[in-house]
């Protein structure tokens, strides 16, 4: 009698889809949400901020940096933290001290502690963002459904500067300055009631801590976020930006040279070595600083050449918010899957540039239907291509105890954009203004000559930007591979080398 055959011994179960993975996608949409309106919402409040508190002009400034500053320094930190402690904890976590340090804000009745309530909302930022993402990528298991949740986010994720300068314009001209925070605690109660009821509890994902690396790279981000935001306050001479640039390229190479042999290094190399998520991470990069000129200099000059007022600068955006919706949907459920990230990035960003490059036509003369409508749908469309993709990619092939470090580079890489554009991008305006005031005025300059070199400096920055944005393509047309993105990889399975992985380039 023939022996049977053994059973084969079962393997490890397919992880089972949450049965409420849309309801927890709402949630974090929702809780995004915060982070992208507190990039811009309190810039259009800033003037009645000031007339109700008393601080100087030269103090605005800081209402901004103050939340930059510890939203770019501990994003690394915070994405292995996730990996570490968990992304539901961290996701809770920074609602909740969100909600807290915008309760603070709204309630300030001195300049410090306005600034200081910022500060706290951009750490809690800092903390909520990669969770997010994280989240997005370990919750939906099924490819399909998968790029649906991918595009939701997407359409939330670069829409929610614009949104911040349409509701802060809003709610300051109806209400109140103090509603621009007070509106973070409706949002965020909502998403933390969603969170604990909804959310379950992920696995720890294994994944340890890298002290040297966590202070190497938070105090050298630190550094160049405070030196970029001082060059664009002062000016590149001084100390205070030049000096801390200078150290925070040591710093940050100390980091790369510390993260090759660290046994748990914080950003194993192999994350931002491979060449999609590297591209990806470039590519928010340049988005970064191509979006910061989009949404300062057009409102610039939309309200002081223009006269528009702050409400309808920012409802002037809604097409482009809308394009950048349907872009972002179209590009991660249908394109995404069959044709892979190169074209959508590559068409993306050559989008942005012609658009950014129309943008240089405008003029003292110049109408929102003639000439702001054309290029800002153009450029909506192309965040949304862009967005849709290097959300998806930049956390692609990572295993799941990696999933909130990959995360925190899309966001440190849009982060790190946003502070060279806030500096580089003032200094050309200044820069360019004065020429042309040199070179076409005698004495002192009228009203209507002001306003001219102003357009001069804005369009300068618009051909900046569309240069950086067409680099970032001919970057993600050479950096990106060719078709779909591979499978997800498992839990725990070792991930492959960049010298394994190009032999399938």
């Amino acid at each position: 009698m023939a022996t049977p055959k053994s059973a084969p011994a079962p393997g490890p179960s397919a992880p089972t889809a949450d049965p409420r993975r849309w309801l927890i996608l709402a949630v974090i949409c929702t809780a995004y949400l915060m982070v992208g309106l507190d990039l811009t919402v309190m810039n259009l409040a800033l003037p009645s901020a000031q007339g109700d508190l008393g601080f100087s002009d030269a103090d605005r400034q800081w209402i901004v940096t103050a939340y930059a500053l510890p939203f770019g320094s501990l994003l690394l930190f915070c994405g292995r933290l996730s990996d570490v402690i968990g992304r539901k904890e961290t996701f809770l976590g920074g609602v909740a001290g969100f909600v807290v340090a915008s309760a603070v804000g709204g309630a300030a009745n001195s300049f410090s502690m306005l600034v200081t309530a910022r500060a706290f909302q951009g750490a809690f930022a800092a903390m909520l963002a990669p969770a997010v993402l994280a989240l997005v990528a370990t919750t939906f298991i099924d490819p399909q459904e998968k790029s649906k949740a991918f595009a939701v986010f997407s359409g939330v994720a670069s829409s929610g500067a614009a949104l911040g300068l349409i509701i802060g314009g809003a709610l300051t001209s109806a209400l109140d300055w103090r509603w621009c925070m007070y509106v973070n605690v409706v949002i965020g109660g909502a998403a933390l009631i969603g969170g604990q009821l909804w959310m379950r509890k992920q696995p720890k994902a294994g994944a340890r801590m890298d002290v040297p690396g966590v202070l190497l790279a938070s105090v050298g981000m630190f550094c160049v976020v405070y030196g970029f935001s001082n060059a664009a306050e002062h000016s590149w001479s001084t100390p205070s930006a030049w000096g801390y640039l200078v150290a925070a390229a040591v710093l940050l190479i100390a980091f790369a040279a510390w993260q090759s042999r660290a046994a748990n290094p914080l950003l194993p190399p192999r994350i931002v070595l491979d060449r999609n998520r590297g591209a990806a991470y470039l590519t928010v990069f340049f988005v970064g600083i191509g979006l910061f000129g989009i949404m300062l200099f057009l409102i610039y000059f939309l309200q002081n050449n223009l006269g528009y007022s702050a409400i309808k600068s920012g409802v002037v955006l809604l097409p482009m918010i809308v394009f950048t919706t349907v872009a972002a949907g179209v590009g991660a459920v249908k394109l995404l899957p069959k044709h892979g990230p190169k074209p959508l990035i590559t068409l993306g960003m050559l989008l942005n540039a012609v658009g950014l490059a129309w943008l240089t036509q405008i003029d003292a003369h110049s109408t929102y239907t003639a000439d702001i409508l054309g290029p800002t749908l153009a450029v909506g469309f192309g965040m949304g291509l862009v967005y849709s993709a290097a959300a998806r990619t930049g956390t692609s092939g990572v295993a799941p105890q990696e999933a909130g470090i990959a995360s925190a580079c899309i966001n440190t890489g849009q982060q790190l954009g946003g502070a060279v554009g806030t500096a580089l991008l003032n200094t050309i305006a200044a820069t360019a203004a004065s020429g042309w005031l040199d070179s076409h005025v005698t004495g002192k300059p009228t009203a209507e000559q002001l306003g001219l070199a102003a357009i001069d400096g804005y369009t300068t920055v618009f051909w900046w930007c569309a240069a950086f944005f067409a680099f970032g393509a001919v970057a993600a047309g050479v950096l990106l591979r060719s078709g779909p993105l591979p499978a997800p990889a498992e839990a725990g399975a070792p991930q492959p080398t960049e010298q394994s992985e190009s032999a399938h380039s």
